[in-house]
């Protein structure tokens, strides 16, 4: 695993690539993730996050828990980890 340059907007992007990226292979989609949980290493980093996800997202709303953490893998500086309901 390679952790992208920058701050947390492109943290954002790549880990919303990511998670796209697995929902996906799983047979599932984004409009079908029901919850996410978002760590970040900065609370003040909410806002930034925010505007990101909810662009990723657009009208699609799954549940959401956002909670700040001491330290992450990598130390990077945002993981997001979701709940996809997969078809039958």
């Amino acid at each position: 695993m390679q952790v992208v340059s920058g701050g947390i907007e492109e943290q954002t992007t790549q880990s919303l690539k990511n998670l796209k990226a697995v929902v996906e292979a799983s047979g599932s989609s984004l409009s079908q993730v029901a919850k996410t949980t978002v760590f970040l290493k900065d609370m003040n980093d909410f806002v930034s996050m925010n505007k990101i996800y909810a662009e990723f997202f657009g009208d699609h709303k799954p549940a959401r828990s956002a909670v700040e953490v001491a330290r992450l893998p990598k130390d990077v500086l945002v993981e997001i980890e979701c709940i996809a309901v997969a078809s039958a």
